[in-house]
């Protein structure tokens, strides 16, 4: 099955949670390199791109079989290692958009900045605690909090790696990349900030436009990353959540700057009014 990131419009503008649609697709295939080809036939990327893309997925491959992946020249046109059938059924079942999804989820249930949570490392987690270790503006160290379901996605993601970036690109880092951004056990790059827009932008066009239609996908404009911290803000701000935790939660230096993120939809503020009313609390 594939995984298509959508998200819903919340009262004021804010973005609801994103969650994943799952569409289900043809049978498993048979071997992980059928596998691997029917992902970059549907990826709609360009050949030469594919052709990289297939070098990563081949030694990814023999890393996951617990082997040595060919090094050098051997690498190229190396064939993968050979997975049982029921394996390669539960690979194809793999949620191919798990990193989106953890990071979506970290940026929503954790109000943090875009920034820091890209810069996260897997050394500065604490899952039992739910939360993570960031560096925020002004050097100062910070902890940024996540729920059930930023928790719930974090062991899959890192799976065995102890170390590095915690959200990595798709391929080997190139050369000249600075040590900090790169993974010493898979070295991959941490993924960048500009890329994580692009792909959260691709993936909201259509929600954004809700009236388009798909084949205009192209000349239509997502949201941001940050407009997730802003709709986390403002659907606590709707629940009631006090303006001391909020600005804890934001780790905004005052109220002003906190102003323009928490703004409760026309929706919240009469449920709010509502819940007041005393002829409403003598019916209860």
């Amino acid at each position: 099955m594939a995984i298509e990131p959508v998200t819903e419009l919340g009262a004021g503008g804010a973005v609801r949670l994103p969650r994943a649609r799952v569409m289900p697709l043809s049978a498993p295939p048979i071997s992980y390199t059928a596998a691997v080809e029917r992902y970059l036939t549907g990826s709609g990327i360009a050949k030469s791109s594919a052709r990289i893309y297939r070098i990563s997925l081949t030694t990814w491959g023999w890393m996951l079989a617990d082997e040595p992946p060919p090094t050098g020249p051997a690498r190229r046109g190396a064939k993968p290692p050979v997975f049982p059938g029921a394996q390669i059924a539960a690979l194809w079942r793999l949620d191919v958009a798990l990193r989106e999804k953890t990071q979506w989820k970290m940026l929503y249930e954790s109000a943090a900045r875009a920034d820091e949570v890209l810069c996260l490392n897997v050394e500065d987690l604490c899952p039992q605690d739910k939360r993570g270790r960031i560096t925020a503006k002004g050097g100062a160290t910070e902890w940024i909090h996540w729920q059930s379901g930023t928790a719930q996605l974090l062991p899959r993601l890192i799976a065995r790696r102890t170390r590095g970036p915690l959200f990595l690109t798709d391929r080997k880092a190139p050369a000249g990349t600075p040590t900090l951004d790169v993974c010493p056990e898979t070295g991959r790059a941490r993924l960048s900030y500009r890329r994580a827009e692009e792909i959260f932008e691709e993936n909201t066009r259509l929600p954004t436009n809700p009236l388009a239609s798909p084949g205009d996908i192209e000349d239509l404009d997502g949201w941001t990353l940050h407009r997730l911290r802003h709709s986390a803000l403002t659907h606590d701000a709707e629940d009631g959540t006090s303006t001391p935790m909020l600005l804890a939660r934001s780790r905004h230096a005052s109220v002003r700057s906190l102003e323009r993120y928490a703004r409760p939809g026309v929706d919240s503020i009469a449920r709010h009014v509502a819940e007041g009313d005393p002829a409403a609390r003598r019916r209860r």
